[in-house]
């Protein structure tokens, strides 16, 4: 009797010491870092930042008023909380059944194999906990900061009913406790399963009342839950030791004896739950408390310390006491007995009796083959109280497992679904994310909570729940681990957890194991699972696009595979059938121009590269702020349009050398633009001579960049505000041009979907075959899709069906569907004599009259004005201008109700003044209702019809 007092002490002794702990040298050093008095950990010791208020430009700190300095309550034992949540109703009416099922064997290995998924889990939440301040919402937050929202508001909208479920099952277990004890009294209210969920719903009301109390209430209430756990187990150890009475042997126990701890070795398998994985299922609910401390980190002192500290230590304690329990039923219970005293033997004649319980004179033979024994480890739910030296501390301990459990889930489920509603990732339940009194309680969680518990607790059966609620556990491990692998893969510089003890690998394998047992539990609860968090991802992707910034490892693992990818591609040479015409768009501020910005992001989209171009025209002497002011506000806007666009701007005196600059330093190794839009000057007669240079002088520069060059001219102008082409901002006083309010979205041809559309392509040029891959991609898009596209050629009348049908089947090889190819014969014509007037009185202001000039020689003048137009470089061009002019005529006559015009673009001759060159693409668009685009590639072939 002495030895075993002594090992109850040592027992209880040892639990308090890994529970309350010793104020070790690194928390000493935590609470100098803290600057707390030794009275409490609120209240603060002396320090200069509380009189602030008397010293410049520091902030005012407030102290604790007396009243939070006598009311607060701290939350001191976060290894207590996860360990009352650990034991449950499981361990006291299950436990022992599984070891009777399972054998001991397995029952330990189920016990390991769940350990090995919590200790993985515990190690993982440890390393997140520990890589940042953690505030409140505890596993929600940390899934949701390390892997973004998508997945962390999908997981936390699980874990948060998973906890709420759980509140249900420990809820029955208790339930089923009492009803028993009444049964055993003689006391039936309505039936079994009835007296279930009445005490149930009694019972979680009661529990929903010391909720509203605040954490106060609640934490005193988990200590006195531990400390009659305490006893309990100190009750059941005690009772091993004690030779049993005849009336127990009658139930099984009989005590220590080589035998039954043989014979329970191995599984007998009973029932409809008589399976490994199924066993497994309904024994993983007393492991899944590891989370409790992590799930109110808001109310921890220091939950960076707390949370892999108490997590740890209560799954190594609880896994303790499982296996003791396990081992100690199994050595000392058989699995069938009968309870009745009349199967004593009084002959020592063993012949015919069944089972280890014949050696120890009891016959059980007669209710094992008539399958009616009603006791033993396989009958007999509550054989941790038969054990016992006092049956009534076990139930105690019942009481106190299942209802501290019920309780820290009902706490624990509306803090995570609080910080979720805060962060409004989900419409309509920011209801549920208000704050009571100075704890910011989340009431209305607990009552939805209650709720939800309620209607659960009215299904009533233990082994139904236990697996439902097993498989939304493991799904939120799964991605609790899943999110400490990724961070760990992407290398982020960020991800510096404090806690070391941890692997990448171990974290992979706790994901990986966690997937696979949703699955071996119930196939259907885990698809079901699934396909929920699916949906919910899916939302939040697509639909709902939450405006959060968390710095999640998704944004790193996208950094890492964008850099890999285009370092990858450096390597890889050019191929014509990867060709994509990737586009730097001369926009100047986006919204400002939004035909230029949706005519490229239509055939750009999910194909190729765009980058939005702005060039900031510096007119003073001085240091510009960098960035300019309202960048962000342009992607801003490219993001509301829908457009995939980058944005970038650039600095220069002149357009030209800011629009070169950018063809120099715009792109990333195979990123990088080859093609540039630009829009027409249409207001190239008002202009200044210096500014048409310019235009003319960047064109010249794409072409020596061996770039593409797409000129779009739409009908009123491009500018939505006052129809000015590449107009720059002036930033000598560093403002923004003010923002139309009114068009800020403005719908544009290019963005309107329904009707009949038509492409006409006037191909004058054979110029690798970009205009007619532009076309091909815009009716790759919804709006474009069934628009008809026609090609106009220059042919002669003799061979004009030649012409046509070798123009049909080079298309055809290209795999471009167009409606009509059409062979022009007239080109060579003179143009109508007014046209023609209209062009000459376009350059008249630039000309140069020979016999005009006056003892000054016309080179002098080119020289300083060098755009204008000599006779001689007149005369020179007259063919060329008067083909421009019959272009026109010719396009205004047979593309006068389409929708697109696009037109190759003449290349400019080296002496080709300016002035001159622009007029001949002035002509050339002139007189249409549509957009119309100048299109020339670099002369490299874009189109193949080869394989390889």
């Amino acid at each position: 009797m002495q030895f075993q007092t002594v090992m109850v002490s040592l027992f209880i002794n040892f639990f308090f010491l890994f529970f309350t702990g010793t104020k070790s040298e690194s928390g000493q050093k935590d609470m100098e870092l803290r600057k707390t008095s030794i009275y409490n950990t609120i209240d603060m010791a002396p320090q200069l930042e509380y009189y602030a208020n008397t010293l410049p430009h520091q902030e005012i700190k407030i102290r604790p008023s007396l009243d939070v300095l006598r009311k607060t309550f701290e939350v001191r034992f976060p290894p207590m909380r996860c360990m009352l949540n650990i034991w449950g109703v499981i361990l006291f009416l299950r436990l022992t059944w599984i070891t009777s099922q399972a054998g001991i064997v397995l029952g330990l290995v189920i016990i390991a194999l769940a350990v090995s998924v919590t200790t993985t889990t515990a190690l993982s939440i440890s390393a997140i906990a520990t890589n940042g301040r953690v505030k409140s919402g505890g596993t929600y937050f940390m899934i949701s900061r390390t892997l973004g929202p998508e997945l962390g508001a999908s997981i936390g909208l699980i874990f948060s009913l998973a906890n709420a479920l759980a509140v249900a099952l420990h809820t029955v277990g208790f339930s089923e406790v009492v009803r028993d004890l009444m049964r055993s009294r003689g006391t039936i209210m309505v039936d079994s399963l009835n007296d279930v969920r009445i005490i149930g719903v009694v019972t979680v009301t009661i529990l929903l009342f010391i909720t509203f109390g605040g954490m106060d209430w609640e934490a005193k209430a988990q200590i006195f839950f531990f400390i009659v756990l305490m006893a309990s187990f100190a009750d059941y150890l005690v009772g091993t030791l004690i030779p049993p009475t005849l009336q127990k042997k009658s139930q099984g126990f009989f005590g220590y004896d080589r035998d039954i701890f043989i014979e329970n070795l191995t599984p007998s398998w009973r029932g409809p739950d008589g399976n490994f994985f199924r066993q497994f299922a309904i024994f993983f609910p007393a492991c899944t408390g590891i989370l409790s401390g992590a799930n109110i980190s808001g109310d921890l002192k220091d939950p960076s310390t707390a949370i892999p500290k108490g997590t740890l230590m209560a799954i190594f304690c609880t896994t303790l006491s499982y296996v003791v329990i396990v081992i100690t039923s199994g050595a000392s219970t058989v699995r069938d007995a009968s309870g009745n005293m009349t199967d004593l033997m009084t002959e020592n004649s063993t012949s015919g009796c069944l089972g280890p319980a014949c050696k120890l004179g009891w016959n059980f033979t007669t209710c094992v083959q008539s399958q009616a024994c009603s006791q033993g480890l396989a009958n007999y739910s509550q054989v941790m109280g038969l054990i016992s030296g006092s049956y009534y501390l076990i139930v105690a301990g019942v009481f106190a497992a299942t209802l501290s459990s019920a309780l820290g889930f009902l706490v624990s489920a509306p803090k995570i679904f609080q910080c979720l509603c805060k962060d409004n990732v989900y419409p309509y339940i920011s209801f549920f994310g208000k704050g009571y009194g100075k704890n910011n309680e989340p009431l209305r969680g607990y009552i939805l909570t209650y709720l939800i518990a309620v209607a659960i607790i009215l299904v009533a059966q233990l082994n139904i729940i236990a697996p439902i609620i097993s498989n939304f556990f493991l799904c939120s491990y799964c991605l609790i681990n899943l999110s400490c692998f990724h961070a760990s893969i992407v290398n982020s510089p960020g991800w510096r957890p404090a806690f070391k003890y941890y692997n990448k690998w171990t974290a992979l394998y706790g994901a990986m194991a966690s997937f696979a047992l949703m699955f071996a539990f119930t196939w259907w609860a885990a698809l079901g699972t699934w396909f929920a968090i699916s949906l919910l991802f899916i939302y939040i992707t697509y639909l709902k696009k939450p405006n959060v910034n968390w710095g999640s490892s998704i944004q790193a693992s996208s950094y890492n595979m964008a850099l890999s990818f285009s370092v990858s591609l450096t390597d890889v040479k050019d191929h014509v059938k990867n060709f994509r015409p990737q586009c730097l768009v001369m926009t100047g501020p986006p919204q400002q121009r939004p035909a230029l910005v949706d005519f490229v992001g239509c055939f750009t989209k999910q194909v190729s590269l765009m980058i939005c171009g702005n060039i900031i025209m510096v007119t003073f002497h001085g240091r510009l702020k960098l960035p300019f002011p309202g960048a962000r506000q342009y992607v801003k806007w490219l993001n509301k349009r829908k457009v995939r666009s980058f944005y970038t701007q650039f600095t220069a005196k002149t357009l030209r050398d800011g629009v070169r600059y950018l063809m120099q330093a715009s792109g990333l190794g195979k990123l990088k633009p080859n093609t540039l839009v630009i829009g027409f000057k249409s207001n190239w007669m008002e202009s200044s001579p210096t500014s048409i240079d310019d235009y003319v002088h960047t064109i010249y520069d794409t072409f020596d960049a061996n770039y593409c060059l797409c000129i779009l001219r739409m009908m009123d102008g491009l500018d939505i505000n006052d129809h000015a082409d590449f107009k720059a901002i002036e930033s000598n006083d560093h403002q923004l041009p003010e923002k139309n309010s009114g068009n800020d979205q403005v719908k544009t041809v290019f963005k309107n979907a329904g009707g009949t559309k038509t492409i006409d392509v006037y191909w004058i040029a054979d110029d690798g075959g970009l205009i007619l891959l532009v076309p091909y991609l815009l009716t790759r898009r919804k709006c474009w899709r069934s628009c008809k596209i026609r090609v106009f050629v220059l042919g002669d009348e003799e061979n004009m069906m030649e012409s046509r049908d070798a123009m049909m089947a080079l298309l055809k090889r290209f795999r471009i569907n167009v409606t009509d190819v059409v062979v022009m014969t007239d080109t060579e014509r003179s143009p109508q004599p007014k046209n023609m007037n209209r062009f000459l009185e376009n350059v008249a202001p630039y000309r140069l009259y020979d016999e005009q000039q006056e003892d000054v020689s016309v080179q002098e003048l080119k020289k300083k004005e060098p755009w204008k137009i000599s006779d001689k470089q007149f005369e020179a061009f007259r063919l060329k201008s008067e083909r421009k002019v019959r272009l026109n005529e010719i396009i205004r006559r047979n593309s006068q109700n389409t929708t697109l015009v696009l037109v190759s673009l003449p290349v400019p001759h080296g002496d080709c003044p300016s002035a001159l060159y622009i007029a001949w693409l002035d002509t050339l668009t002139c007189g249409l209702h549509c957009p119309v685009v100048l299109v020339r590639g670099n002369q490299e072939n874009v189109l193949s019809f080869y394989c390889q």
